[in-house]
């Protein structure tokens, strides 16, 4: 790809600040690939938001899934970082309950990652 046009698509990407992704890939390229082809595709899907949990409801017609807890619509953001419900989860398995979504999914995710899905019931969820 021509740097020109790589900078042009960056500067664009660079402005979708509302952008689910964008806070995980700020700049645009290529992910390592993982090489369980399973994991990578769920990885994948947390990293662009769209997990089966959380747009299950657009295929049925249902108003989004919310949190008992919070009232929240659930995200992967809400699951992975916002809850309150999980904040104990996140102590245990990441060492914080003060993380980004780029810290969990971003380009080199959190080696606790999977474990955390698994313990809070998401895992079969994505």
């Amino acid at each position: 790809m021509s740097s020109c046009i790589f900078m042009i698509w960056q500067e664009s990407w660079s402005q979708q600040l509302d952008n689910k992704l964008h806070s995980v890939k700020p700049v645009i390229g290529t992910w390592p690939v993982i090489p369980m082809q399973r994991t990578d595709v769920k990885l994948t899907r947390l990293r662009i938001g769209h997990i089966r949990f959380t747009h299950w409801h657009l295929l049925l017609g249902e108003n989004a899934p919310q949190c008992p807890s919070c009232k929240d619509s659930y995200t992967v953001k809400h699951i992975l970082v916002d809850c309150p419900v999980f904040n104990h989860y996140c102590i245990t398995f990441f060492g914080s309950s003060h993380l980004t979504l780029s810290d969990l999914v971003g380009e080199i995710p959190h080696q606790n990652l999977f474990a955390f899905i698994r313990k809070t019931g998401f895992l079969y969820l994505i």
